[in-house]
């Protein structure tokens, strides 16, 4: 029997079609007015008509249930009108098909009335507006044992949510296909529509909404424009060790807060960021037993410069205490903060960042922001210092720390290293 769907996709969703079926897990971020819904239904529709398992299962998932009748129900309705045999639920707001597959329209509302489902596939929609029980409690076990696919659909909003989360969970990752959709590229949009929609909105919702940034609603990121461009050339990995290289350590040392380590390899011109350590109000000695239990062959040590300033108590500098439990540092000039940021813009188009094991410091370097000062109608010079400093200083430092290295590798050396006596 051939059934014809009244659905003609256009080029940028006839390429996600062609990569949803090659894939188990998909994130899709999406611009405003992409066609989305319509997407994800039709490929629910496909999946439902094709598979052969029996009384297949599919779930189209909305943040609640008045999105879920408003929004996808009718095109449910609408684009398996001319396929015989089909039965719809509109209370439970299900189409169940001839072959005995059915494609259910739910809510992540109440994730416990999900439980004990089985599930061939689902789609879920707005995933930033989710409840975050729902993939690991509800979906993954509703998916094991038909190895059912899973794919999240949304536009970005901000960072603390579970679409964000998977999106860096699917960078890098040959299990997920990850398609981002902007609507520069795609051209859905007219630029007139745009160029009216971004005088309306202000540039940092128009970036979210329709450049699919997750900074756009963070005022004054520093460093948000450069790590977007790392994601857009897939800088932002997975990045193994190499064991013919050291790994050295870069270091923002908290005195009654937060202490960064940045674990990184100089790979010719390329800089592999590979680790991220960081913990609160600790002793010296529990960073030192760190990177001891690392399985890494530890070169250097990137210190800033106020490893000189003494230690209450003890009289002796930070780096004379590193000294006698075998840490040796190089120190980080001294420099304005906006000398440092500068260096650190330098340098991250060079790097490769490990996506797993450098989360934090992702997100930190995304937060990293200057206050606007409504008096003087300008940002602030100064960072807010807040959770994402201490891993954004210990970036300043591996920055400054090579960089000054580079510049004095081919100078004479004058005066020896200062070596500490063991007391």
């Amino acid at each position: 029997m051939q059934v014809t769907i009244p659905y003609t996709p256009r080029k940028a969703q006839a390429y996600i079609h062609d990569n949803l079926d090659k894939f188990r897990y998909s994130l899709l971020c999406c611009h405003r007015r992409f066609g989305k819904t319509v997407l994800c239904i039709n490929h629910l529709i496909k999946a439902a008509m094709t598979s052969k398992n029996h009384q297949p299962r599919y779930a189209y998932i909305a943040p609640t249930y008045s999105q879920a009748k408003k929004i996808a129900y009718d095109y449910l309705v609408h684009f398996t009108k001319n396929i015989p045999g089909m039965k719809y639920n509109q209370t439970e707001l299900r189409a169940d098909f001839i072959n005995g597959a059915r494609i259910t329209l739910l809510s992540s509302e109440n994730p416990d009335s999900l439980r004990g489902i089985y599930l061939d596939g689902c789609i879920i929609d707005e995933t930033a507006q989710i409840n975050s029980e729902l993939i690991n409690e509800v979906i993954t076990p509703a998916l094991s044992d038909r190895k059912g696919f899973m794919c999240l659909v949304g536009t970005p909003k901000g960072m603390a949510n579970l679409f964000y989360d998977y999106y860096q969970k699917a960078q890098g990752d040959p299990n997920w296909f990850l398609h981002v959709a902007k609507a520069s590229d795609t051209k859905i949009v007219d630029d007139e529509e745009l160029a009216a929609a971004l005088a309306v909105m202000g540039s940092q919702k128009y970036e979210q909404e329709f450049e699919c940034s997750f900074i756009g609603n963070i005022q004054g990121s520093i460093y948000g424009e450069v790590i977007a461009s790392l994601e857009d050339k897939k800088q932002i990995t997975r990045v193994p060790v190499d064991p013919s290289y050291p790994v050295n350590v870069a270091w923002d040392l908290g005195y009654n807060d937060a202490t960064s380590l940045i674990f990184f390899q100089q790979i010719g011109h390329m800089i592999h960021i590979v680790d991220f350590y960081e913990n609160n109000n600790e002793p010296l000695p529990h960073y030192a037993t760190v990177i001891k239990e690392k399985d890494y062959v530890i070169g250097q040590n990137y210190g800033p410069h106020d490893l000189e300033q003494t230690e209450f108590g003890s009289g002796k500098t930070r780096r004379e205490v590193a000294y006698q439990m075998g840490l040796r540092f190089k120190v980080a000039p001294r420099m304005a903060i906006e000398d440092g940021i500068h260096a650190v813009k330098m340098l991250l188009p060079r790097c490769l960042i490990d996506v797993d094991n450098c989360s934090k410091l992702i997100n930190a370097l995304r937060h990293y922001h200057r206050k606007f000062s409504d008096k003087e109608r300008t940002y602030k010079i100064k960072p807010v210092h807040d959770w994402s400093s201490h891993a954004c200083d210990a970036l300043r430092t591996l920055a400054t720390g090579i960089t000054e290295n580079k510049f004095n590798q081919n100078k004479r050396q004058q005066v020896a290293d200062t070596n500490y006596k063991v007391l």
